[in-house]
């Protein structure tokens, strides 16, 4: 660990130059590991973790406190690096499960796939420590002590601003970058926790920004005050006598401002869900979502198929409802293929019982020819008493999935998997009408891109009251992926206030409220129906109006703010 800064360091005072020095001011390599470790403590924040949010801010302060232990940019962003990588490597560990055992990818390389995607993917946290690093002023502090940047950084009110502000925008460019992977973005974790009341004005992004700001607060106050502690006292006084109780004075205010700042944000967080951003509207609707439990090992197989369409004709027609959802691609067929007693089977009980009808299946387009091209993952929706079909085609779709990016036919050629490429829906698609109620649907990952949901809400000429994801994680098994999935979804019904409902083949299946609570879920792993009533609601949160556009403004001005300015700025010494 680095040596603390002392007064005369702090001055401006020169201090031992040499190879000695600067190997003693070189971080040993467990400091390295104990960032790892704590990245890989960070994922028993998320789900299946109850009340996560508030072990996460103790593990952010944890980082925040090792991060001003570095001695310069590079330091900083191999610890942020560590992090990153500790977190990502035991928190989507599930990766693994889908490319070896139902990828068929030999074990040694799905775990080297794994390691080198958690690498890929901790850049963005260690990219987030370097802008941290120089926008706090801790890469320059030791220029202006004539000691090359080795110095140890001490918090102050810039670094945590400077914090907050880089990690949220690591966060979202870990979310864009290549079409995003924003997978255990840190305000998830806080969707139980005491900063979840903060998602329905600036997002998942704002919501790590507000957690990274409390935890740099709280590192600020514990320095200061075991700092205050440790000072030696004051034997003489000026004339006027006042300058020791003026000296305690300014060191308690050091550690209480910030404290006082901490508990206040928290506090705001734990109030603001008493909002009412949105508000009741239409009215509610009786609906059943459905659970195949169809294994994945079976499912693309001829018998497999014909068992999954006779296992949801079962489900779909049991019993009537408002509306009854399938998971994705429970008809794993081209629409055109679907066999004519199922179609006309669920057509004649949507008719009859006025249910309408969402079911996955695999959309195309026929040439005239009578070729199919442009293969899309859809939804399918039947309006009781209409002709036609309501159609929506998957937008974001999943690289490696559903798309190969440019080079890697080679990875995709390891598996054992139908993939394909397959044609993307547009960014906004109408909403399913189902009696008054308008219905925006989305499919599998799709509901982790929390801006692509706001926008659907926020632009479609009949705002959606009511969201819906039809998803397939059997690829995965019994691993927390189920539950993650689960808490992202209820992140999103934070942020736009209205109701989620999840239709998924293994789990987790269920309806989460306007308010992100999980009001009911069926079992993992079972075969059924989830039979709920759901209310619609209407109205923008803030986050909808402005999407991410207010947390990454602030954090650009308050980076920019704090180059410009902050303690580290060459020639403020001098002045």
């Amino acid at each position: 660990m680095a040596e603390p800064i002392d007064s005369r360091s702090r001055n401006g005072a020169p201090a031992a130059a040499g190879k000695d020095s600067a190997a003693r001011r070189a971080l040993p390599a467990w400091h390295y590991l104990a960032a790892a470790a704590l990245g890989a403590l960070n994922t028993l924040s998320f789900a299946p973790t109850p009340h996560g949010g508030w072990l996460e801010i103790a593990i952010f302060a944890g980082f925040y406190f090792w991060l001003t232990r570095t001695t310069g940019w590079k330091s900083a962003l191999f610890t942020g690096w560590a992090f990153g990588f500790g977190n990502f490597v035991t928190g989507v560990w599930w990766l693994y499960v889908s490319m070896h055992f139902y990828g068929g990818m030999p074990a040694v390389l799905a775990g080297a796939a794994l390691v080198l995607f958690s690498l890929y993917l901790g850049l963005y946290p260690a990219l987030a420590s370097l802008v941290w690093s120089f926008c706090a002023g801790h890469a320059r502090n030791g220029r202006s002590s004539g000691r090359s940047g080795d110095l140890p950084f001490s918090p102050t009110w810039h670094g945590a601003f400077a914090f907050a502000s880089a990690w949220a925008l690591g966060e979202w460019a870990r979310g864009y970058v290549f079409t995003g992977f924003p997978w255990l973005s840190s305000g998830y974790a806080q969707v139980d926790g005491p900063l979840a009341g903060f998602a329905p004005i600036v997002g998942v992004y704002g919501v790590g920004w507000v957690l990274a700001l409390v935890a740099a607060l709280a590192v600020q106050t514990l320095v200061r005050a075991v700092g205050r502690r440790q000072a030696p006292k004051h034997d003489v006084a000026d004339a006027s006598g006042n300058a020791h109780a003026a000296s305690k004075s300014a060191s308690t205010s050091a550690f209480a401002v910030p404290a006082v700042a901490a508990v206040a944000v928290i506090v705001a967080g734990l109030l603001l869900p008493l909002v009412p951003w949105t508000h009741p509207a239409n009215a509610p609707l009786n609906v059943r979502l459905l659970q195949g439990n169809v294994k994945q090992e079976m499912k693309f197989s001829e018998s497999g198929m014909m068992d999954a369409l006779n296992e949801f004709q079962k489900l779909i027609t049991e019993k009537p409802a408002d509306l009854v959802v399938t998971p994705e691609t429970a008809v794993p067929l081209l629409v055109q293929q679907v066999p004519e007693k199922f179609g006309r089977d669920i057509r004649a009980f949507a008719d009859t019982t006025g249910t309408a009808i969402l079911f996955g299946a695999v959309g195309a387009t026929i040439t005239p020819d009578g070729r199919a091209t442009d293969y899309t993952n859809s939804l399918f929706g039947i309006t009781p008493g209409q002709n036609g079909l309501y159609r929506y085609d998957k937008h974001h779709l999943v690289p490696f999935g559903e798309f190969v990016p440019w080079g890697f036919r080679w990875f995709v050629n390891l598996m054992n998997i139908p993939l394909g490429d397959f044609a993307r829906g547009a960014p906004v698609q109408p909403p399913f009408l189902v009696h008054n109620q308008p219905v925006a649907v989305d499919i599998c990952y799709e509901d982790i891109f929390g801006e692509e949901i706001a926008r659907t809400v926020r632009e479609n000429p009949v705002s959606p009251g009511i969201l819906i994801n039809s998803t397939n994680l059997a690829w995965f098994g019994d691993t927390i992926a189920l539950d993650q999935h689960l808490q992202i979804a209820r992140m999103r019904s934070l942020e736009t206030g209205r109701p989620m409902l999840r239709a998924t083949n293994t789990g987790a299946t269920a309806a989460i409220d306007a308010h992100g609570k999980v009001i009911a879920r069926l079992p993992t792993f079972t075969a059924g129906s989830l039979d709920v009533r759901v209310e619609g609601t209407s109205g923008f949160t803030p986050y909808v109006t402005s999407g991410n556009n207010t947390v990454i403004a602030l954090s650009l001005l308050l980076l920019a703010f704090g180059f410009a300015f902050g303690p580290g700025r060459p020639g403020r010494k001098k002045a």
